[in-house]
């Protein structure tokens, strides 16, 4: 039993929620004493955000290894050090505290120059994070998520500014922020930190420019001060170019050299379950993404759209026990931009499934989207998939949102596992076979 659990049990829930923080502190205290303080004497890039941070850090992570520095990786998708990177199977992206201390251990035994470290808005306001130096903070972007958990906006935003006070402290480190400048909250992250760095397309001192895009990545000239990057990246949208210039901001910082940069960003080739394209010699388009916020889809949906010459087919589904109020609000944009729907279960926990995918489309409908016609409840997932896949024609783009690479799909009787990927390519086997 932890000492939340004790905690929870003693007081009422009113009460709890106030002490909750402290108890997280205390635990968190404690569990560092007992490890010895693992996080200590490590260097620390932190990024935090909505959506992007799991592309972001792979970027900052490939960009640190391809120049040298030996650099651990905790994300979503996966953790480990240098180019021995594992898998993380749980729905987590801060660990549970006694797994973050061995991990944190392992980081130290192998004596890495730099952790980039993927930071969510719960784990900063459980200070499940006490102990890290952060040296350099990221933020990606602040937009409506886990609002079931911080009840407020403006408790979402505080929380991720957390990271960013937690770095101005840091005499050691570099102080730094890197803040996308186009975000309505940038300027208070940016009065949080001592150094900021603002980048955008549209405003900031780090800028892109020159950008030509398409289905397979983005070129662009990266410019800040008197310094110009050459820009290729293999991963699609122009959400990635953001993050793009979020891992330019962050690595400048630390010193990489104009070539360094250039070539780390174009060695990357791909984030699993982050615009996974799927080729298995069809005449369409089909890509695995772990889009599964409002503004993601709204990113997505319009650079897909102008890039697509037939039909924009979306499969997606909202969770159990989450924000409920996102539901409307995903359906809506889908309809407003998708040309047929696919609405399946993500995670429906102890919820009512059906009533969940009723809510999604519910928003579907104000664009005029008729069930059976070009919106259609298949509940599941797989057959959901193969659905959505049979339904594509030549020219066609089919996504597959709010999976990406997470390996198991939580229901009222427990975890199954579950593949979106590899679900991807047995659709498309099974239509070429039929």
């Amino acid at each position: 039993m932890t000492l939340r659990s004790v905690i929870k049990k003693l007081f009422p829930k009113a009460v709890f929620r106030f002490i909750e923080p402290y108890g997280h502190l205390l635990e968190a205290f404690v569990t560092n004493c007992l490890n010895g303080f693992p996080g200590r004497g490590l260097k620390v890039i932190g990024v935090t955000g909505t959506n992007g941070k799991t592309s972001t850090s792979f970027m900052i992570h490939k960009l640190l290894q391809e120049s040298g520095y030996k650099t651990g990786l905790m994300t979503t998708v996966s953790w480990g050090v240098g180019n021995d990177i594992k898998e993380q199977v749980q729905h987590w992206t801060n660990v549970p505290l006694p797994v973050f201390m061995k991990r944190l251990k392992i980081m130290r035994s192998n004596k890495i120059d730099w952790l980039v470290l993927e930071t969510t808005s719960q784990a900063l306001a459980q200070n499940r994070i006490y102990g890290i130096k952060y040296s350099v903070a990221v933020m990606t972007n602040v937009t409506h998520e886990h609002l079931d958990y911080h009840r407020t906006f403006t408790r979402y935003v505080n929380a991720k500014r957390k990271m960013f006070k937690l770095a101005n402290r840091n005499r050691k480190g570099l102080r730094t922020g890197v803040i996308n400048a186009e975000d309505p909250s940038a300027e208070l992250f940016a009065k949080d930190i001592k150094y900021p760095i603002l980048y955008g397309i549209n405003k900031g001192e780090l800028v892109a420019e020159k950008i030509n895009s398409s289905p397979s990545g983005s070129t662009f000239t990266a410019k800040i001060d008197n310094d110009e990057y050459q820009i290729v990246s293999h991963l699609p949208g122009t959400f990635n170019i953001f993050n793009s210039l979020a891992a330019i901001g962050a690595v400048r910082a630390i010193g990489l050299s104009k070539e360094q940069i250039e070539s780390g960003i174009a060695a990357l080739s791909s984030v699993k379950g982050r615009m996974t394209k799927i080729d298995d010699g069809q005449d369409f388009d089909l890509i695995v993404d772990y889009a599964h916020t409002p503004d993601s889809f709204e990113k997505l949906f319009k650079d897909i759209k102008l890039l697509t010459k037939g039909k924009l087919i979306v499969m997606f589904g909202s969770p159990g026990r989450r924000d409920e109020a996102k539901r409307a609000q995903q359906g809506e944009l889908a309809g407003k931009y998708a040309d047929e729907i696919v609405l399946t279960e993500e995670d429906d926990r102890d919820a009512d499934g059906e009533k969940i995918l009723s809510e999604i489309a519910d928003g579907v409908k104000k664009h005029k989207k008729q069930e059976g016609k070009d919106l259609f409840l298949v509940h599941d997932r797989k057959k959901a998939i193969r659905f959505a896949v049979a339904r594509a024609s030549k020219g066609d783009t089919v996504l597959l949102l709010g999976k990406g690479h997470e390996k198991t799909i939580e229901t009222s009787g427990g975890e199954i596992p579950w593949n979106e990927i590899e679900e991807a390519h047995k659709a498309i086997k099974h239509i070429q076979n039929n």
